[in-house]
């Protein structure tokens, strides 16, 4: 986990950690991507690996960025304050959502993505 004395975005994935998690998402998103559960990823990551604009827009970011499965946010921080997927800004020990479900589901691709993160999670 970051320094919890830094500002950051944590990006939390409606999806579990692991391999056979993994396969399992690579599967449900080739053969029913209608049905698949995570914007976030659907978003963010083509097959097999992170999209190359998302990978160089978080690497450009103002702020650290916490990339964390389902499964490990509860590890970390207990039980999201919030439907995921889902961003969240984290200042000291404390969570606010900037994107929640809905948000992400409403973003057609990377730049939309960008967009809310600049408008919703970045302003202020």
């Amino acid at each position: 986990m970051a320094d919890e004395t830094e500002r950051a975005l944590v990006f939390v994935y409606n999806a579990d950690s692991g391999l056979f998690n993994t396969v399992a998402d690579i599967g449900h998103k080739l053969f029913s991507p209608q049905t698949y559960q995570c914007d976030l990823c659907r978003i963010t990551y083509g097959l097999f690996s992170v999209r190359e604009e998302w990978q160089a827009f978080v690497q450009g970011l103002p702020l650290a960025a916490e990339f964390l499965h389902r499964d490990q946010f509860r590890e970390q921080y207990g039980e999201p304050p919030v439907g995921l997927p889902a961003v969240f800004v984290r200042e000291g020990a404390a969570l606010t959502p900037c994107l929640e479900p809905e948000a992400l589901a409403a973003c057609a691709d990377v730049a939309a993505l960008e967009t809310a993160i600049r408008e919703h999670c970045l302003a202020g």
